[in-house]
């Protein structure tokens, strides 16, 4: 039985998230970055214009005949013209006196070498505000004159709101392109460890040979940990198979031995005690015989269950060879073994334990059949591959019938009769194992039924 594996998360999902994540994050920062760059560009560009025309007005400015003239320049204001008619005010001062413009634009401070830039409010309206002054000197007159202009920002907002909105867009577009590549990025990172897994998925159950195919670096640990693990593990179920050939034959042989020894002296015997003694002992022999052999295959069965050897196979094929070896034990009986149903039924499993299974379905048969009786034995390959053994024997016990699947389990009807109780639990674990069932009934004609079925 294969125990449920603890799941801590994915990692194809942390990396998937975390990619994601960085991808936002970074579309979010350029955002604010691209949003910065625009708007300090766009205040830079009308900086420029506010400065061109600070600077065409104070080129404008003379003294003649002890006064200041300006000759305003056409291209002063309409260099500030723009889409959204942002509304503009100007103010020239003189030594601090306003002689022309807006007196809510204050002279602000002008810088003695080029132009000072600043943002006020003028009539409620917040505004850029370009500042420049210039010193004239003609005759006896020496001057000073500071020349603002202002102009409202719509036009800018507008255009740093277009600005935004396109960068937005872009950093949406960029954002689903990271996700894809990063869906992308963790298929092509996780799937190293998923054709890993499919290999080794993909192999037979006898299959523990070291994975040689090409890994990355990072799965190298991982790879020769599992290929020291399976090399471990390959030498212990070879040491298994090992110890339990050698158990059977060194328990087997010695059990023969000294039932044949006790048979050849029951015939030497002539008093009726000794021989009682000796039909004893060859009984207790057999029963230990039976014992040790059955206990011997349920290690292997239990062995085999986990690591299948499914081949496809003929199961008539292979219940017509157990009946042939079979058919002088029954013969000695007076029992007849009788094969019926469909002429091929083709399936995959373990030959080696399905042999076993049927072999002692039939043999627990033939221990409760009477003599000159029958042991019909039906295959069929529908609903699904299934060998059914019927005997005409006193049947199962109904009120045990449930519990003698069970190891050592034996009915209540068995006294007298050589077992150990383990035959009918080896059919049903090679059953489970194949991913069927074994079905135990009474005949209503008489006698027990054992349908096995894959």
């Amino acid at each position: 039985m294969v125990e449920a594996v603890a799941v801590s998360g994915s990692l194809r999902k942390r990396l998937t998230a975390t990619l994601i994540g960085g991808a936002a994050a970074l579309a979010v920062l350029m955002y604010f970055i691209a949003r910065l760059y625009a708007a300090q560009i766009a205040q830079q560009g009308q900086d420029n214009v506010l400065g061109a025309s600070v600077t065409s007005i104070l080129d404008a400015a003379v003294i003649r005949d002890g006064m200041v003239e300006i000759d305003f320049p056409y291209a002063a204001f309409s260099m500030l013209s723009t889409p959204a008619d942002d509304r503009v005010f100007y103010a020239i001062y003189q030594d601090n006196v306003l002689l022309s413009g807006y007196g809510s634009l204050p002279p602000g401070d002008a810088r003695a070498s080029g132009i000072g830039f600043r943002t006020a409010t003028v009539d409620d309206d917040a505004v850029r505000v370009a500042t420049g002054a210039r010193r004239l000197i003609g005759g006896d007159l020496r001057t000073d004159i500071t020349v603002s202009v202002a102009q409202t920002q719509d036009s800018l907002s507008g255009t740093l709101t277009t600005i935004a909105r396109n960068v937005a867009l872009f950093g949406a577009g960029f954002f689903l392109l990271a996700v894809l590549l990063s869906f992308w990025a963790t298929s092509a990172t996780i799937g190293p460890l998923q054709r890993l897994t499919h290999s080794i998925t993909r192999r037979g159950p006898q299959d523990l040979s070291p994975v040689s195919r090409p890994v990355p670096s990072e799965m190298v640990p991982l790879v020769s940990s599992l290929n020291s693990l399976m090399g471990r593990l390959d030498q212990s179920l070879r040491q298994s198979e090992d110890f339990i050939a050698e158990a059977a034959h060194r328990v087997r042989t010695p059990l023969a031995t000294v039932r044949s020894y006790a048979e050849t002296t029951l015939q030497r015997v002539e008093r009726e005690e000794n021989r009682q003694a000796l039909r004893s002992m060859v009984r207790a022999i057999d029963e230990s015989s039976r014992a040790a052999g059955q206990l011997l295959d349920h290690a292997m069965i239990t062995f085999r269950a986990d690591h299948l050897d499914r081949q496809p196979l003929d199961l008539v094929a292979l219940v017509d060879e157990l009946v042939l070896r079979l058919t002088p034990v029954a013969e000695m009986q007076d029992i007849t073994l009788q094969v019926q149903g469909d002429a091929a039924v083709p399936c995959e499993g373990d030959a080696i334990l399905l042999q076993n299974a049927v072999r002692n379905l039939i043999d627990n048969a033939l221990k409760y059949s009477p003599s000159d009786g029958t042991i019909d034995i039906t295959i069929r390959a529908t609903p699904r591959p299934m060998v059914e053994v019927r005997d005409q024997g006193p049947g199962f016990p109904v009120e045990d019938i449930a519990e003698l699947p069970a190891r050592f389990a034996r009915g209540s009807n068995a006294a007298g009769i050589i077992g150990s109780g383990l035959g009918l639990t080896i059919a049903q674990d090679v059953a489970t194992a194949h991913g069927g069932t074994l079905v135990l009934d009474n005949d209503p004609k008489g006698g027990a039924c054992v349908c096995l079925s894959l």
